[in-house]
Parts: C-alpha cells; sequence; structure tokens
C-alpha cells in the first residue's frame, strides 16, 4: 500500500512539475509579460500582444534623464503615452525595471536602490506583470482564473494621457481619484501646473485646473455629451458616458473603430486635445481642443454673465440682469459680473424665467434628483427661496429629472444646440413684461390703421415697378466688362433687398460685424435660422461695380473647403449685395494681432490654418476649372469658422486666367502693403507667384503672431521679412517665434515652415516654390532646399509708393489697401 501510494504521489509530483515548468516557459517566451526572474534594462523593450504598445525607458525631447514609460510602437514618432517614474529620473542607461516578488514594479538604478515603485494593499506568490495593447499596464496574480483582477494597474494612475478604457474619477470604495497631470514641458515629464478631474461635487462636469484655481470646465453631463461642449456629442471615433453609482462616478470613452488610434492629452499648457492618427505622411490630427475660446475661460464674465464669442464685445448680462460695476464694464472689466435688475423678495412671491441655448453654469454645490419631472423640479426650487435656477438633468427623450443651483450663477456662455435653464426673478419682472406687451400692440394696432392707408395709396405706384423686377427673381445674371471674367456668364440666386433688411435688423449697427475697402459688412439671420453675411457695396467705396461683378464672377461656381462660400446676391437700383456663408471666428487678423486671443492659437491650430490657405491658393492656381490669382491675399482676408477652418475671401481684386496663362502686366496695381510682391508692386507684373509671396508673408505672420508691414525691432529697422531672413541666416529661426501653446512639441515642424515661409518671399518670382509644392512641403518631411533673399527686407522705406504715383488709399484697422495708377 506505501508502494502504491508512494508511486502515485512520485507521478502527480511530476505531472505538476511538468506544468509548471510549461507554464514559465510560456511566460518566459511571451514579449508582454515580466516575471520576478526576469529585468528590463535599459535598451530593452516589452511588447504588447497585438504590438499596438512597447514599454522600455526612453529620453524626452532634449533631455538626457532616462525615463520608464509606455509608447506605441507602430507609430515612427515616439509617442509616450504613460512615465512610471516621472518625478525621479535615472541620470545614466544603468537602470533597471523589474518586478519584485509579492507583485511590486520598481525603477532601480546602478546602485541597486529602488528610485520608484509600485503600491499596492495586496501580495500575491505568482504575480506577473503584463503591456496589455490598452496602454495599460497591469499586475495580476498569474494563479487567478479572472482575467480582469488586476493587483495594480497603470491606468489609475495615468499621466498627461487619457486613454480609450480608463475611468477619470472617483472610486468612493478606496476614496481613489484618477486624474491627468500636465508634464513640466516638453523635456521634463514630471507634475506640471495644470490637472483634468471629473469633478462629482455637484452634478459631475469635466474641469481643468492650474493648481487650485479651476481654469475650464465642459458644463455638466446631460445624458448625450456635456452642456458647454456640443460640438463633441456626435462623432464615428468614440463613444463615451459618465457612470454615476453608489460606489464611482467616472467618465470614460471606447474606441467605435479599434483600428483608430485616438487619444487624449493635456499639454503643459492647460490645454486639452484629442488626437487621431492618421498615417505616417500627415501624422497626428488634432479632433478636438480646449479652451476654444475666451469665452472658454472660467468665469470670464463673472457671476450672471453671458459670454458670446460672436459679439463684441465679448460679455454681456443676462436678460433682466445689468452690471453691477458700470464703470468697469464700459473698460472691459466684468470680473464683478452682474446682479438682478429687480431685487428677489420670496415672500411676495418670485417667478422663473427661460432662458435658452447656454452652457450651464458651474454645478459645484448643485443638487439633483433622478426621479423629478421638470414641473416637478421648478415647483421645488420655488418653495426653496434660496434654489436660484434649474433645469432638466437629462436632455434625452424631452428631458428628465432635475438639476437645481443655490446661490450666484457662474460660467456661462452661449453655444450652439445649447440648453435650457429656468433662472429666479421677482414676479414684478413678469408683470413689467405684460404690460409693456399690451402697450406695443395698442400702438401697433393704432400704427398699422395709419399704414394701411398709405400702404393702399403707393400700391399701384410700386406695382409697376415690382413687375420689372419679377423676371430677375430666380436669378441675377452678371458678365463682366473688359477682361475681369472673360466674358462668362454667371448665374446666382438673387436676394430680395426687403429680406436682407429683415434679415439685418435693418443693417443695424449691432450687426456690423466688418468695414472693407468694398464697404460695411452684416451679420444677418434668415427665417429659416441660417446665419448669413451681407457685404453692401458702399456708395463711397475706392472699389466698385466692376470689383462687385468680378467677386461674383470669380468665386460664385468655385467649391472648396478652404474658400468661403457665396450664396447669392442682391442687385437693387444702386444697392449692390453679397451674401456669403457666416464665419463664427470672423477674420485671422482679429485673433491672430489680439495679445488676448492670439493665445487662443496653440500651434496646431496655426499649421491647420496655414494648411488650409496654402491647400485653398492651389485650388485657385491649378486645380479650379478657371486660374485664378487673388492680388490680395492677407490675414484680414482670411476668415474662420467655428471650427478654426481657413476661409480665402475677398476676390473683388482677383483676376481669372485660362488655358496656360499664369500671369500678365497692368498698369492698375491694386492689393496691400506688406504683403505685395516686388515685380508686382514695382513693375506691375504679377501671377500666380504674387500670391505665392503673399501667402508666405501670411505663414511668417501666423507664426510669429507678428504683422509684416509696421513691424518693430530693438536691435534693427528691418521688417518682419528681413528679421525672419537674419535669424534664418543665423540658425536661430526659433526666436521668430511668438508665445502659444504646443510650440515645445512641435519644433522641428515650426522650423520647416519658418523656411516654407521664406522660400515663398523670395525676392524672385522663379525661385519661388508652387503652391503645390508648398502643399506637399508642408505635408511631408523631405529635405527642403535653403532660402535665398526675400523680397522688400533691406529697407522700410521700400515699400512707399513714388511721389511722382498718384495714389487712391482706403484705410483699415489693421493694413492699409492700394490702388496705384501709373505707367509701367
Amino acid at each position: 500500500m506505501n508502494i502504491r501510494w508512494s508511486k502515485c504521489y512520485m507521478s502527480f509530483h511530476f505531472i505538476a512539475t511538468t506544468i509548471s515548468l510549461l507554464f514559465v516557459a510560456r511566460l518566459l517566451q511571451a514579449t508582454d509579460i515580466l516575471t520576478p526572474s526576469q529585468v528590463l534594462r535599459d535598451g530593452d523593450t516589452i511588447i504588447s500582444s497585438g504590438g499596438d504598445v512597447a514599454l522600455g525607458f526612453f529620453s524626452p525631447g532634449k533631455s538626457n534623464n532616462r525615463y520608464v514609460g509606455i509608447w506605441y510602437n507602430k507609430i515612427k514618432v515616439q509617442t509616450v503615452i504613460w512615465v512610471a517614474n516621472r518625478e525621479t529620473p535615472l541620470t545614466n542607461t544603468s537602470g533597471m525595471f523589474k518586478l519584485i516578488e509579492r507583485g511590486f514594479l520598481a525603477v532601480i538604478d546602478g546602485s541597486n536602490r529602488v528610485v520608484w515603485s509600485t503600491n499596492s494593499s495586496e501580495t500575491v506568490q505568482n504575480p506577473v506583470a503584463q503591456l496589455l495593447d490598452t496602454g495599460n499596464l497591469v499586475v495580476k496574480d498569474a494563479n487567478d482564473p479572472n482575467p480582469e483582477n488586476f493587483l495594480w494597474q497603470s491606468f489609475e494612475h495615468p499621466t498627461d494621457h487619457f486613454l480609450a478604457g480608463m475611468k477619470l474619477g472617483w472610486n468612493f470604495i478606496t476614496r481613489r481619484e484618477v486624474y491627468l497631470s500636465s508634464w513640466k514641458s516638453y523635456d521634463d515629464p514630471s507634475t506640471g501646473d495644470y490637472t483634468i478631474h471629473c469633478d462629482p461635487s455637484g452634478y459631475p462636469q469635466l474641469t481643468i485646473k492650474k493648481g487650485d484655481a479651476l481654469q475650464l470646465r465642459t458644463g455638466p453631463w446631460n445624458g448625450v455629451g456635456f452642456s458647454g461642449v456640443p460640438n463633441g456629442r456626435k462623432n464615428t471615433i468614440y463613444s463615451f458616458e459618465v457612470v454615476m453609482n453608489e460606489n464611482e462616478t467616472y467618465y470614460h470613452y471606447e474606441l467605435l473603430n479599434h483600428s483608430v488610434i485616438s487619444r487624449y492629452t493635456l499639454n503643459e499648457s492647460g490645454g486639452g486635445q484629442r488626437w487621431t492618427w492618421v498615417d505616417d505622411t500627415q501624422g497626428w490630427v488634432i479632433y478636438l481642443t480646449s479652451p476654444i475660446d475666451s469665452c472658454d475661460t472660467y468665469g470670464f464674465c463673472g457671476v450672471h454673465g453671458s459670454c458670446d464669442i460672436v459679439n463684441s464685445p465679448l460679455c454681456g448680462c443676462l436678460d433682466r440682469f445689468m452690471p453691477e460695476d458700470p464703470i468697469g464694464w464700459q473698460r472691459t472689466d466684468w470680473s464683478k459680473g452682474c446682479v438682478r435688475r429687480t431685487p428677489l423678495n420670496c415672500s411676495k412671491g418670485d417667478v422663473f424665467l427661460k432662458y435658452s441655448g447656454l452652457k450651464l453654469p458651474d454645478t459645484r454645490g448643485s443638487r439633483f434628483n433622478v426621479s423629478m419631472n421638470l414641473e416637478e423640479c421648478g415647483a421645488f426650487c420655488l418653495k426653496n427661496c434660496s434654489c436660484t435656477a434649474y433645469a432638466s438633468l437629462d436632455i434625452r427623450n424631452g428631458g428628465s429629472g432635475c438639476l437645481l443651483w443655490f446661490g450666484e450663477l457662474v460660467d456661462i456662455r452661449v453655444v450652439s444646440q445649447g440648453e435650457d435653464i429656468y433662472i429666479r426673478m421677482a414676479s414684478s419682472e413678469i408683470n413689467s413684461k405684460g404690460m409693456k406687451h399690451k402697450l406695443i400692440l395698442i400702438l401697433a394696432l393704432i400704427g398699422g390703421m395709419i399704414l394701411l392707408g398709405l400702404c393702399l395709396m403707393l400700391y399701384f405706384k410700386k406695382r409697376k415697378k415690382t413687375n420689372q423686377l419679377a423676371g430677375r427673381a430666380r436669378s441675377l445674371s452678371l458678365t463682366n466688362k473688359k477682361d475681369e471674367c472673360h466674358d462668362r456668364e454667371v448665374e446666382l440666386p438673387l436676394f430680395d433687398l426687403n429680406s436682407l433688411t429683415e434679415a439685418t435688423d435693418n443693417f443695424s449697427l449691432r450687426n456690423k460685424i466688418g468695414e472693407g475697402g468694398f464697404g460695411p459688412v452684416y451679420k444677418g439671420l434668415l427665417e429659416g435660422g441660417k446665419e448669413i453675411a451681407v457685404k453692401c457695396l458702399s456708395q463711397t467705396s475706392l472699389q466698385g461695380v466692376d470689383e462687385f461683378k468680378n467677386e461674383v464672377s470669380c468665386i460664385a461656381k468655385l467649391q472648396h473647403r478652404n474658400l468661403v462660400r457665396l450664396l447669392g446676391c442682391c442687385s437693387h437700383g444702386e444697392e449692390n449685395m453679397l451674401v456669403y456663408e457666416y464665419m463664427t471666428n470672423k477674420s485671422l487678423d482679429l485673433i491672430l494681432f489680439d495679445p488676448l486671443k492670439s493665445s487662443l492659437l496653440d500651434w496646431p491650430k496655426r499649421f491647420h490654418i496655414i494648411n488650409g490657405i496654402a491647400r485653398g491658393l492651389m485650388y485657385l492656381h491649378q486645380d479650379s476649372y478657371l486660374r485664378i490669382i487673388h492680388r490680395d491675399l492677407k490675414a484680414s482676408n482670411i476668415l474662420l469658422d467655428s471650427d478654426m477652418n481657413p476661409k480665402i475671401s475677398d476676390f473683388g481684386l482677383a483676376r481669372i486666367f485660362g488655358g496656360n496663362e499664369t500671369g500678365a502686366n497692368t498698369n492698375r496695381v491694386v492689393g496691400t502693403y506688406g504683403y505685395m510682391s516686388p515685380e508686382y508692386t514695382i513693375e506691375g507684373i504679377f501671377s500666380v507667384k504674387s500670391d505665392v509671396f503673399s501667402f508666405g508673408v501670411l505663414v511668417l505672420e501666423i507664426i510669429s503672431g507678428k504683422k509684416n508691414r509696421g513691424f518693430l525691432h530693438r536691435d534693427h529697422q528691418l521688417n518682419l521679412l528681413g528679421h525672419a531672413w537674419m535669424l534664418y541666416k543665423e540658425g536661430r529661426s526659433l526666436e521668430l517665434m511668438g508665445s502659444y501653446p504646443g510650440i515645445s512639441l512641435c519644433l522641428s515642424k515650426i522650423l520647416r515652415s519658418i523656411q516654407i515661409g521664406l522660400l515663398c518671399v523670395q525676392q524672385y518670382p522663379e525661385d519661388r516654390p508652387s503652391m503645390s509644392s508648398v502643399v506637399l512641403m508642408l505635408g511631408n518631411e523631405g529635405v527642403l532646399p535653403e532660402a535665398k533673399q526675400p523680397g522688400f527686407f533691406t529697407e522700410r522705406d521700400a515699400l512707399k509708393p513714388d511721389t511722382s504715383v498718384s495714389s487712391n488709399v482706403a484705410s483699415s484697422t489693421n493694413e492699409v489697401s492700394i490702388t496705384l495708377l501709373g505707367p509701367r
């Protein structure tokens, strides 16, 4: 019996030992596994099973320090998404990364000293570390049958990257918060000044903080998105939600297509950016960014103030509120915000007024009830004198739940697809409004009777004129004179004067959004809710009917994402107007050269604008069925939509060519000082290379944030082109850059863009690249030719016209447009 038992024991021991050896052998062969018996030395890497991510030692930027990190393995440009020893770097390559027995990861220096390690409340006898394709480094028990049971995971200790599958928020059981913290700089991954949180104090919202100071918030979660980020609700890249229960509250997202590589980052300047990898040519492309504009700055307009990025000034008080500090308000100091026009008096009864299209106020300290409907929510708030506002908690299916505010309302802005909020007001505000409406109705009836008689008198007089205009109601056909449009006939929708007058509120001053050589430009709103920009030909305009016709002819049939779209025109007697799509962010110069607003243009946005202008210009020069030379390309003629996409505008001075024509000579030089090429200004010779010169000036202005014309420097009298050329020759081009976010991450691309700009402004047209070459140079990393001397850089007076030449000058805020007449 003992012999039999001994044989059974020996057989069992042999089988168990064999299985253990096979298991260990598999672990040793796996490239994504680290066991206590293994050591990861500097120069070695662990690769996830699908090959998506790698773990190893790296040095960031120009630093020589060594860190253990995780990066994308299939992308040539090393993109680090997590750092272990971010606060305790190694100074040489003798470091090791290993899994200590019982389940602790550690970074060890050459002196066998632990400089960083994980902590875990639980230890095991057979731990393994594994790098997952999601980018998550996990430690688990090799004997645990549950593959999701982790002792420790890097997803709970992120650095500056928010990845698919992470939970950004609070675990109330472990009392652990997962949040992002920025790098200190491009070369230093230690903890920077900025953090991103999912704030559950009240109703959940995402916040960006600098230290303890709130810089930006998304607005509360509403079931489909965050109330202040309407553009992020629908996308084809990822799905997202906020999860709330008694154990945890967190925000997370999942990729809809796992072949797409997408990440969210918090940069060292406090900007949040969603990146998507396209390919090795285009690299990382920004999908969305925050802050988008000044209105995203927390509390920008103070309490009860509302920020509207399309208005000037940006801040206004909510209806029935007034500035607490009227004098400061006039100085654009909005810090004290607004107060109710009529103080609340709960004992006499208050009411709630509905405000629509808003980012909901800060919800820290708010309360909510998921079972109430909106009517019950309002009744509850009305009974509580300290309740100042309420709104629907979840906007899906018509709205449900109750969100309540107590105290002052902070950080409100106007947004597309904004939400409704009901704000507590004195009951007298409703009564005064009712009496006002009755008085207006009575006066309107009396006035209507008087006007009716006048209308009957004028009816027959206008009938004849109306019949004459009826034939033109469907389209406006314009044929250019001389060589402006080569006798091409163009048809466009015709807007009648009455509809444009109504859309612009009788061309009121508050709707005026610009003024150029052509005339004033007004914002309008058509009956269907479509926003438009109406460009009027002023009677005193230096441009005339020929320019009006020319602009119609040049742009009517052009279709490109980087050209402003002409919707139609209006020609009524002496009134000539062009109707364009409305651009939310107006013109580039208003942001680029404004000390406050320019900080909103980080490098990715600036490069996106440069690339868009280049593509639009390439389309005009070679891809459209007509070859068009713009002749007045400048910052004020670049419009920006809500997503900062650039649109080339103002084709009043453009010229159309056919066949292989690429240029001409003119006796009438038109354009803007600082942007015109030398051969055009001096000889009257213009070509596609004249536009290339203007584009080069724009590139250098966008990178530096400075105007070419009027550029001042303490060390010399050169303009911006001369300054850029001098720095380029001395190998100091980086000094040209302005101060804006994202610089340190893209130094090579910025230097490349500066060189491309200098290639475009070279003295001789034949040396300048075509716009198709420019687009290629912007999109790849090939070797660029050396730039030669630019035109108009030695003497500041070189751009001034000769006193013998007569000139007509039209001034604007940012530059001077000119028309020069004389022999050439």
